[in-house]
């Protein structure tokens, strides 16, 4: 993931597992194991943690999901900014993969 010229961070492929944890907490806060449940129904396939938590520390240095520990559960959920990323980046992927559906 990186700046464009609007300063906006951008998902473009190889940011796509983050592109897909921004669309989850655009939902709902999770928890690592809730994210990689969800990715597994929607991929079939399950990540492993050394996939998931490294795009998590990734987003949460960028600024653009929040941690919020209870216990030893962490639960993640989007800070403004990724909100604002994530709406960004959406857009960008309709545009890129519309006429694909």
């Amino acid at each position: 993931m990186g700046k464009d010229a609007g300063g906006a961070y951008c998902c473009d492929m190889r940011g796509f597992l983050s592109f897909l944890i921004l669309f989850l907490l655009s939902k709902k806060s999770m928890h690592g194991q809730e994210i990689a449940d969800e990715i597994e129904k929607r991929k079939g396939e399950r990540p492993s943690p050394g996939t998931i938590y490294p795009a998590l520390k990734t987003l949460k240095e960028a600024g653009l999901i929040l941690e919020e520990k209870s216990g030893k559960t962490i639960s993640y959920s989007l800070t403004d900014e990724g909100k604002r990323t994530y709406k960004v980046a959406k857009q960008r992927f309709v545009r890129t993969f519309m006429d694909i559906i």
